[in-house]
């Protein structure tokens, strides 16, 4: 039987961490560090600058878990780029990652969008590939630049992202790495969070800055994630007690917490990188899973649980042994 293992980790970031502070000064905002701090757990975050895409952040942090991974571009047969904020509408990012990483070997590349939930999606995707036996070393990558989809007039949602990529090599195994996965959309709670605007006719139509009623979504995400978790484990005939480390998508602290606590997981065994990073969407489970194992805290052998939520609403989890 063939199973598919994570082999290489990496992550990037642009530029300086801005922090509260600066944000509010640059953008003139009606708000305060504390009142920050206290509601979504964030202190500095990063934004790419101008000129700076969704595949440029894909690139050196696929560089980074191809250097991990011990391989070369040309050794991927798949590359999958997860991302709501693409550099063009179309061609893919993925096909533009491919051609700026120098994968000349007609890898199949293609982008996923389901938006913070996109890199659970696309590493789903991408071990099915490989356990089917048709693929044998995939690329996969959350990339944003939500900066450029913000309305900096709006506090309740700009100082909630930043910009950021993270990526993993998958590649075949002859020992279980992921062990479970599920993934899930319901396309009726569309209104909570969006960006309900499009380009027609040369112009853009509707809304084009992301919109977002945190209420809502916060009571969404703690129940889906606390439900797609124990699916997954159930899956793997596992319990939380056999999680090393939970990383969850980074939305805020008290998303974070709260889903912990319903997991009846210590938050020692959370990976929290949100205070840093902001909320990157796709990036931000590679992003804080690449973090932690270069800081040595996630060992080979351990047991994952990786889970997120975002905008469709779509949510999903993977289980892994690293």
């Amino acid at each position: 039987m063939i199973h598919t293992r994570v082999s290489g980790t990496g992550s990037y970031l642009p530029g300086e961490p801005i922090g509260n502070t600066e944000l509010i000064e640059r953008y003139k905002l009606d708000s305060s560090d504390d009142w920050i701090i206290e509601r979504t757990g964030i202190r500095t975050r990063h934004l790419a600058p101008a000129g700076v895409a969704s595949s440029d952040l894909a690139l050196e942090a696929s560089r980074r878990a191809l250097q991990a991974a011990g391989c070369e571009a040309n050794d991927l047969d798949l590359i999958i780029v997860a991302t709501s904020t693409p550099d063009y509408i179309f061609p893919s990012t993925a096909a533009l990652l491919q051609h700026k990483l120098g994968n000349d070997n007609g890898a199949a590349a293609f982008d996923v969008q389901a938006v913070c939930s996109g890199f659970v999606y696309a590493m789903t995707i991408a071990e099915k590939f490989i356990r089917s036996g048709s693929h044998k070393r995939a690329l996969v990558v959350g990339a944003e630049v939500f900066s450029r989809i913000l309305d900096w007039s709006d506090r309740g949602t700009c100082v909630l992202f930043g910009d950021g990529a993270g990526a993993v090599v998958l590649e075949a195994a002859n020992e279980p790495g992921i062990l479970a996965s599920a993934f899930h959309a319901d396309g009726s709670h569309h209104g909570i969070l969006s960006v309900p605007g499009q380009v027609c006719g040369g112009t853009v139509t509707g809304d084009p800055f992301l919109r977002m009623d945190g209420q809502a979504v916060f009571k969404f995400a703690v129940r889906v994630l606390a439900e797609v978790a124990h699916e997954v484990l159930d899956a793997a005939g596992m319990t939380t007690s056999q999680v090393d480390w939970l990383i969850p998508h980074q939305a805020n602290v008290r998303i974070l917490q709260s889903t912990a606590r319903k997991l009846h997981l210590a938050p020692e065994n959370c990976v929290v990188t949100v205070a840093e990073h902001g909320n990157t969407s796709a990036a931000s489970i590679p992003l804080a899973f690449d973090e932690a194992v270069r800081d040595g805290r996630i060992k080979r052998g351990q047991h994952l649980l990786l889970e997120g939520v975002g905008g469709g609403f779509t949510w999903g989890a993977a289980l892994l042994k690293f």
